[in-house]
């Protein structure tokens, strides 16, 4: 009887453990970073800098994606190749290292590379909530554009950039030349997908989609529609690569998300575009910081 009593007895203390997990919080070089665990996921962990929500993690569950742009996102990995094949991915900016444990969890077998600048954050998630060991995924501890120059020409089947310094994507992440060196280390027919935000007028957003435009043929935007047209600040996933989007099925998954949005592409994306000029280093700007509030 004690021996078929353990297993449950071991089970309660789980239980109870889950209940009573606590924040975890560090400074580090972003601001204070805090760990906060999911009520309704006992595994599950939300990464805030300095108050902002950044990542969402569910230990139990990397193929769950809960922030509607990281959902985006993952379309964007799910229609990069055909499903289960295994992609060359390289994440600009890792947070929790959430679209990472995505692509290994939903394509084995794939190799990774993480590069994000701030050491101890990255200390943090890897103390906190660790990567599979198995999953083949390295982490670069350096500037998302110094590491890009370290990654071979043509690479990578998959560039995914989400970098935020104080709730802004860096200036020198938002330029034609960083998006040359994008081009370099992607595959031929690879794709470049950014999380970029923006509030009214959209000037930012515009300057990005021409600047990618500069440099890839097919281009898709993703947003929520109160973000198209202006009225809040909020995300948007740009996809660009040298051949064609799947944008039926982008549109219908993006469509279909808990937070429904919509994908523009073509005529009426550069339209939205509006004649706005390609940023260069020369004259590049932080992303617009978000308004107060928009995270209360």
């Amino acid at each position: 009887m004690a021996r078929r009593g353990t297993p449950a007895k071991g089970a309660a203390a789980r239980k109870r453990s889950e209940r009573t997990r606590e924040p975890v919080a560090a400074p580090v070089d972003g601001g204070l970073a805090e760990l906060v665990p999911d009520r309704e996921r006992p595994r599950g962990w939300t990464l805030l800098l300095d108050g902002a929500p950044q990542s969402h993690v569910d230990l139990d569950d990397p193929a769950y994606l809960s922030f509607a742009y990281q959902r985006r996102l993952g379309h964007v990995i799910d229609l990069a190749a055909p499903a289960g094949r295994p992609l060359h991915a390289v994440h600009l900016g890792g947070g929790a290292f959430t679209l990472a444990r995505y692509l290994a969890a939903s394509r084995p077998r794939s190799t990774q590379q993480i590069v994000e600048v701030d050491v101890p954050l990255v200390d943090l998630v890897r103390r906190e909530l660790p990567l599979d060991p198995q999953a083949r995924t390295r982490v670069r501890a350096m500037d998302a554009r110094a590491g890009l120059g370290r990654i071979p020409d043509g690479w990578a089947d998959l560039v995914i950039a989400d970098v935020f310094s104080g709730a802004r994507t860096p200036a020198h992440l938002t330029t034609v030349e960083f998006l040359t060196e994008v081009r370099r280390v992607l595959r031929p027919g690879g794709q470049y997908a950014a999380n970029l935000t923006d509030g009214p007028p959209l000037a930012h957003l515009r300057g990005q989609i021409a600047t990618a435009a500069a440099l890839f043929p097919e281009l898709a935007l993703a947003a929520d529609p109160v973000v198209w047209r202006g009225r809040r600040f909020g995300n948007a996933v740009l996809v660009a690569s040298d051949l064609p989007v799947a944008v039926a099925e982008l549109t219908r998954r993006v469509a279909g998300d808990p937070h429904p949005g919509r994908v523009e592409h073509g005529r009426a994306l550069a339209d939205f575009t509006g004649g706005a000029a390609v940023v260069t280093d020369a004259d590049a700007r932080p992303s617009p910081p978000p308004p107060p509030g928009t995270f209360g």
